[in-house]
């Protein structure tokens, strides 16, 4: 791993950036996820490769934290609350 973060406020930094690019790059396919309740299914590429990349870059003890998946939520999900759902 070369240059691993060893903070943890640059760590969820980094995973918000990533989640950020994620939700700009493909917001019509977020939405078409977020109403046909298949989100994940859809981004599973994009969610994948912005994990591959986030743990390129941050040790272990600090991917054990969880910062990558709260900031899809935070970034991805909770922006999109307008959106209709089968699930809220």
């Amino acid at each position: 791993m070369a240059n691993p973060m060893r903070d943890e406020e640059s760590a969820k930094r980094l995973a918000r950036a990533i989640a950020s690019d994620i939700s700009i790059y493909n917001e019509a396919a977020i939405i078409k996820g977020i109403e046909e309740d298949k989100l994940f299914d859809v981004l599973e590429d994009q969610i994948e490769e912005g994990r591959v990349h986030y743990n390129e870059k941050v040790p272990p003890e600090i991917q054990a934290k969880n910062y990558y998946n709260r900031a899809l939520v935070d970034i991805i999900l909770k922006n999109k609350a307008h959106v209709k759902s089968k699930i809220w």
